[in-house]
């Protein structure tokens, strides 16, 4: 599927200087195209996880639209949302997000059983084995490292074969080797099963997965590649 964003921006409102708003995200227009790798970079606070957050259907610009393929995303009502989303997005949050009651693999399971799926059980596991977390299945995320949260927060993105993908800091928890093993998974899912993947990382060598990139700069964007 592809996503367009058309001439999105959003704004806050605040009671300081000349203006009582200021722009998070300028006004911009931007494709992620299927079988492709996008990552965005940028400081801290320029807006990445603002523009993420709008284009996989959690935040609603305060002017544009959202489209993928044809359906406008911010057109359809609260439930009509998130069903769309659990079916057709996968977002990797950059915040914990774990479920403290369930298990490393009832987490993981858990968005595949909301509208009564048959969840992916040995999808998941093969995905656990391959980023060296399958012996933790019944550990609860109290007991598990930032780093180890992080791949489960991964699984239970991918393993719904969604058609985009949106990953924002994947790798901040992870030492070099599981940095490497996730942004392969991530680049192998765009070319090999032509996905769409948008990454937001402080991550450099994440450039080098990339199909293209850009910079954001005080709500700004702007492609180095």
């Amino acid at each position: 599927m592809l996503l367009q964003a058309d001439n999105i921006s959003k704004t806050f409102f605040r009671n300081t200087g000349s203006a009582n708003y200021f722009y998070a995200v300028s006004p911009l227009s931007m494709e992620i195209r299927p079988g492709t790798v996008t990552v965005l970079t940028g400081r801290s606070g320029s807006g990445k996880t603002t523009l993420l957050n709008m284009l996989c259907g959690i935040l609603q610009p305060t002017e544009g639209r959202v489209l993928m393929d044809r359906t406008d995303l911010y057109s359809l009502d609260d439930a009509a949302l998130s069903r769309f989303r659990n079916e057709h997005i996968g977002v990797i949050p950059q915040a914990r997000s774990a479920v403290d009651t369930l298990t490393a693999e009832e987490n993981i399971l858990l968005p595949a059983r909301l509208y009564g799926k048959d969840p992916p059980a040995e999808k998941a596991r093969r995905w656990m084995e391959n980023f060296e977390i399958a012996h933790l299945a019944g550990v609860f995320p109290r007991e598990l490292s930032g780093g180890e949260l992080r791949r489960m927060a991964i699984i239970r993105a991918v393993i719904r074969d969604p058609d985009l993908l949106f990953a924002d800091e994947p790798t901040g928890d992870l030492d070099d080797e599981n940095t490497h093993r996730v942004l392969s998974a991530l680049h192998d899912l765009a070319h090999g099963e032509n996905k769409a993947v948008f990454i937001v990382t402080h991550e450099n060598d994440a450039e080098k997965y990339a199909d293209r990139v850009f910079r954001m700069d005080r709500g700004e964007v702007f492609p180095l590649a």
